[in-house]
């Protein structure tokens, strides 16, 4: 990945900075694209540490200037767009899925469905103009299955999957290479918010017994992005400890 330039929302935690540091020790510049500036020039200090260039770049993904702004300003600096990991998103408040407020609905929806299309239509434009690109979205695990309470997140996920297979199919040909991540309940810093009684209850109901790992997500994002995964696209990659596969 020598010389390629990377574009990473939600790059400063959890899979976005995993995936950021992976993308470092390959050599790649990395555009950090995040709302929070403390924890985006984090992510970019670990990746300079690596030897790389990084700049970051804070953004709301769910409006569209903001999104235009990061794609302008990666564009200002490193010149062109090789890589794009998709991945910002928000997940709920945990209710049952008609108590979802209508304010909450829409901002699920705005975040992880519009900012994500939004991404694809202002990135993928710029490959196009150079070549083509490789692009990984982060769905979930809610993306192939039901999610009680859990339901707009699900529904943007599953979208993300719908988004993912048609572009595969209309632009595979236009050197566009596309995938979708479908991560479990990793230890995120969101998770980890939560009580040890439901940290546990959610590791015993995976099949390997425990949690996922954001560097876990991270190493198969990286190999996604990569050249050695020249001929996967359109595919969903489930990262879950075989919980899509009960």
């Amino acid at each position: 990945m020598q010389g390629k330039t990377a574009i990473i929302t939600g790059g400063g935690s959890g899979f976005g900075r995993e995936t950021a540091l992976k993308l470092a020790e390959r050599g790649a510049n990395i555009s950090i694209v995040d709302l929070s500036e403390e924890n985006g020039e984090e992510t970019v200090k670990l990746c300079k540490d690596k030897g790389t260039d990084a700049i970051f770049v804070e953004a709301d993904v769910s409006k569209l200037e903001d999104v235009k702004n990061y794609v302008t300003r990666t564009l200002e600096y490193f010149g062109k767009i090789d890589l794009f990991f998709n991945n910002a998103g928000v997940s709920g408040s945990g209710v049952r899925t008609l108590e979802c407020s209508e304010d909450e609905f829409e901002q699920i929806v705005d975040v992880n469905l519009k900012g994500a299309f939004y991404g694809l239509k202002y990135v993928a434009n710029e490959m196009l103009k150079t070549g083509g690109g490789s692009i990984v979205n982060t769905a979930s695990l809610g993306g192939v299955v039901g999610m009680p309470t859990l339901g707009a997140y699900s529904a943007t996920k599953h979208a993300i999957i719908g988004l993912t297979k048609t572009i595969a199919g209309e632009y595979g040909r236009e050197n566009i290479r596309i995938n979708a991540i479908a991560p479990g309940t990793n230890e995120t810093p969101m998770v980890k918010a939560f009580p040890a009684e439901a940290i546990k209850a959610m590791a015993e109901a995976v099949p390997m017994g425990r949690l996922g790992k954001p560097h876990e997500v991270g190493n198969v994002v990286a190999f996604l992005l990569s050249d050695e995964a020249s001929y996967i696209h359109g595919a969903v990659i489930s990262i879950d400890g075989g919980s899509a596969a009960l």
